[in-house]
């Protein structure tokens, strides 16, 4: 079995990082730290086979990330309601647009979000690209077809969105991103989703999904229930269900693409679901690919700070307390373990930490062995644009945080990989 090795930095640092206000880019100041063992159980017995790793292990640190991090999603009588509202050619007619909307109903209230595909006109029971957006279904593409969602968003004037609502000015600000085209002529299909239908990015949970599950005179979630990520998670397994019932796609073979905190809601949307077939972590950092110990760029304290809605409260008790987090991150992709998982990184996207999303890559191999796969080939972090890839892929490129056909192009290279062998 491959060794993997732990790292450590001899040199510790407190100043402003110890109190979390100023970030840190420099590796001298990265703590000491040892990251949780991903093969020894509660019980300190050994994990050395899937069967216990499947049945013990597995389950022990979904837990944990679960109890302490992301947050439990309650049980609920939620319906849904499927309609497909548009279907149109696209692109000439070498593809298929088609938007459906999802209706979920519960304690009087409910909430609506719409997925929007693009589907190859040449093949039947495509494989699919899946990931969620920032600003809204229209701003992928400059199709006029596209439906402008009506929920909340975030003001950019630069896209012009003021007053938090959506508008057809935006339509295509966000294209350089999804490379719909490319996808298509790679005979993939792709589904989006605007993240803000299944819970709007703000620290208020009376608006969003959380609320059709809520108790009698509840009005946020429990300590130990979910934050935003997890029900955006949510929304990503409830298309799922959807794509089961649709024909022209091809329900074994979704991958799951996440960028920054989409990143983060990708990898925890695929440790708990495990009908995603691949899942792709891109510039997700802190609570997302990137090691939390390593305390560089993002930390738990800044995000717990900056954004107390993402996970759930308990999160809290780890702000500059990482070492006694039972979990750190390379364990959460070692939960999507046996499925393909790819993680990306960008050279100038040091916020997001790229040494530590390759690390936690590397060292979620130890899982991937006990089902006789490799992980990454190499403990040798990569230089810019040479992705290296088994059944765990990892590329870092050149440029900062974004989403490029770069990596667009070495994302299906990985599919086709798994694929079509």
């Amino acid at each position: 079995m491959k060794s993997y090795i732990i790292p450590f930095i001899l040199i510790v640092s407190t100043n402003c990082l110890g109190q979390g206000f100023t970030p840190n880019y420099d590796e001298s100041k990265v703590p000491v730290y040892e990251l949780p063992d991903l093969l020894t159980a509660r019980d300190s017995t050994e994990v050395t086979t899937k069967k216990k790793w499947e049945k013990t292990r597995r389950q022990e640190i979904l837990s944990d990330f679960e109890t302490y991090m992301f947050g439990k999603i309650p049980d609920g009588n939620v319906q849904v309601e499927i309609k497909t509202i548009k279907e149109s050619d696209a692109f000439g007619g070498k593809a298929f647009m088609k938007e459906v909307k999802m209706t979920f109903s519960g304690n009087g209230k409910f909430i609506s979000m719409d997925v929007l595909m693009y589907l190859p006109r040449s093949q039947s029971n495509v494989p699919v690209f899946l990931g969620l957006n920032f600003y809204g279904n229209h701003t992928i593409c400059v199709d006029p077809n596209i439906t402008v969602p009506t929920s909340w968003s975030r003001n950019n004037e630069q896209f012009g969105i003021t007053g938090n609502v959506p508008t057809g000015v935006s339509r295509g600000v966000r294209k350089s991103r999804w490379a719909v085209e490319k996808i298509l002529d790679r005979g993939y299909g792709l589904a989006t989703i605007y993240y803000g239908d299944i819970d709007p990015d703000k620290n208020d949970f009376s608006d969003g999904i959380h609320a059709l599950f809520y108790d009698a005179g509840q009005s946020q979630p429990e300590k130990d229930e979910w934050g935003s990520i997890a029900a955006w998670a949510w929304g990503l397994s409830r298309a799922m269900d959807y794509f089961e019932k649709d024909r022209l796609i091809d329900e074994k073979k979704v991958v799951l693409m996440g960028h920054s905190r989409l990143g983060k809601t990708s990898l925890w949307a695929g440790a708990i679901d495990q009908r995603f077939a691949i899942v792709i972590s891109n510039n997700s950092g802190c609570g997302g690919a990137a090691l939390s110990r390593r305390k560089y760029g993002e930390t738990v304290w800044r995000i717990n700070n900056s954004f107390p809605h993402w996970f759930n409260d308990h999160f809290n008790d780890y702000s500059n307390n990482e070492d006694a987090l039972p979990v750190d991150q390379h364990m959460l992709i070692a939960l999507i373990a046996p499925r393909p998982v790819y993680v990306a990184s960008a050279e100038n996207d040091r916020w997001a930490d790229p040494k530590g999303e390759f690390l936690a890559a590397y060292n979620a191999g130890a899982v991937y062995e006990l089902f006789g796969l490799e992980g990454l080939p190499s403990y040798e972090m990569p230089k810019a644009n040479q992705p290296i890839h088994k059944t765990i892929g990892y590329h870092i490129r050149a440029g900062g945080h974004d989403v490029t056909d770069y990596d667009w192009g070495a994302w299906m290279d990985f599919a086709d990989m798994h694929f079509r062998p």
